[in-house]
């Protein structure tokens, strides 16, 4: 049996199929994604490109010609080397298959599919999202969407609402007592039987009368009549949408060295990243500090060179004076990423402390801090072998039961895993804080 498709192809086809193998293939290719981010700059993550991922994870169903049963004539091709009954060599290599191994050494080529910006960043982003986010009261609403809003007598045929539609034609035949079907088969076969029978009769000529009305009746009195026909109908609606705002405070100090900034730029860059993709009601503060603390724009955070002493509580207090003045607790899901490489001053442990044990930590919904270490320092990510000063007072206040997330990253490889343990999905039941 032969199956041929002779239909046209459609416009926008090759999309739907391409949509449809990324679901299919999409635990593959969302490795392969996170595998090719490791290797790339934070800056070239908006820019797709090519995946690769095992061939035998693009195998498609095929059908073949079963060898049970049948008939089968095969015409194979001619040659001037061998006759029948020769015994032809294994060829050098093994032969068979595809001989030109992918990088982890089976025996087929890889598969390299290319990604767009959009599709990348959405499979590189999918399983992040903001803890805890919308427990506050929503204040800012989006006019976007529709709901339902009962029934109209006019409208697109796909919004027909058959079960109402017909809930009225019955209502209407009811009313208007148009004759059932099983009435008009009974006077028929009545007068079927009465007309059987010999002779006339004034009780025949009755009941083809009233028949006849019957049946008039019935085709005044239509099954279904265009006023039964109801639409669903739908209208705007103002859906309230969760306010959220992200704090951003990094260290700029001199004790701050290339290394440790870049780790940092990096992890915030991932961040805006994120935020930006994945939230449209996130705005995001931007606060640099060295012993003083000020908030920029996103230029001036990610690119201006700055140094000077380190006092956190500068860069808290800031923050507190921010949240006063633009963002009340009250209507607005606070969360604050703070990176550091661990200094402070020493007359300044006690201050940063209270503040954010007192001030910051209950309005926020979230606060993360990463601390930023030497590319010399091979302990594994989370660990550090001497505790800094910023260090040990977050930790105490950790051990006090504030909700504050911790790690430390000394590679740029470690960015990625530490930024998706503090974003990952959590359940509800779980909690939305890292301990």
């Amino acid at each position: 049996m032969y199956i041929i498709d002779r239909r046209l192809n459609p416009g926008g086809k090759s999309l739907a199929n391409r949509q449809r193998f990324l679901r299919r293939a999409k635990a593959q290719i969302q490795r392969a994604v996170r595998q090719t981010a490791g290797d790339r700059d934070i800056t070239d993550l908006e820019r797709g490109g090519e995946v690769t991922i095992p061939a035998d994870g693009v195998r498609e169903p095929s059908f073949r010609r079963s060898n049970e049963g049948g008939v089968h004539d095969h015409i194979l091709p001619g040659n001037k080397r061998f006759i029948e009954g020769d015994t032809i060599d294994r060829p050098p290599g093994g032969g068979g298959g595809s001989s030109a191994g992918g990088d982890n050494g089976e025996g087929e080529d890889d598969f390299r599919f290319a990604l767009t910006r959009d599709e990348f960043l959405d499979l590189f982003l999918d399983d992040l999202e903001l803890p805890d986010l919308a427990k506050r009261r929503v204040a800012t609403v989006e006019t976007q969407g529709l709901r339902r809003a009962g029934y109209t007598v006019t409208g697109s045929p796909v919004n027909l609402a058959l079960l109402r539609s017909m809930r009225n034609a019955l209502s209407r035949r009811i009313a208007m007592r148009r004759p059932k079907p099983q009435e008009l088969l009974r006077l028929e076969e009545e007068i079927e039987r009465l007309e059987k029978q010999e002779g006339s009769s004034e009780h025949l000529t009755a009941l083809r009368q009233e028949l006849e009305q019957l049946r008039l009746r019935t085709k005044r009195f239509p099954y279904i009549d265009p006023l039964d026909l109801r639409y669903r109908r739908f209208e705007p609606i103002s859906r309230p949408v969760a306010q959220a705002v992200m704090f951003c405070l990094m260290d700029v100090s001199g004790s701050m060295t290339e290394h440790m900034k870049d780790l940092a730029k990096r992890f915030y860059m991932l961040l805006y990243i994120f935020l930006t993709r994945r939230y449209k009601h996130v705005e995001i503060v931007f606060i640099r500090h060295t012993h003083e603390a000020k908030e920029v724009d996103e230029e001036t955070f990610f690119n201006s060179p700055e140094t000077g002493g380190t006092v956190v509580s500068s860069a808290l207090r800031e923050m507190q004076r921010i949240v006063e003045e633009r963002y009340s607790p009250d209507a607005w899901n606070i969360y604050a990423a703070q990176a550091s490489d661990g200094d402070n001053s020493p007359n300044d442990g006690s201050t940063s402390a209270a503040l954010l044990r007192d001030v910051i930590l209950p309005v926020c919904q979230y606060y993360a801090y990463l601390e930023v270490g030497s590319d010399s320092d091979r302990m594994q990510t989370g660990f550090i072998n001497h505790k800094t000063s910023l260090w040990q007072t977050y930790e105490t206040l950790q051990e006090q039961g504030a909700h504050l997330a911790m790690r430390k990253v000394n590679h740029r490889r470690e960015i990625y895993p530490v930024f998706r343990e503090l974003f990952r999905r959590r359940d509800a039941e779980a909690g939305a804080r890292v301990p």
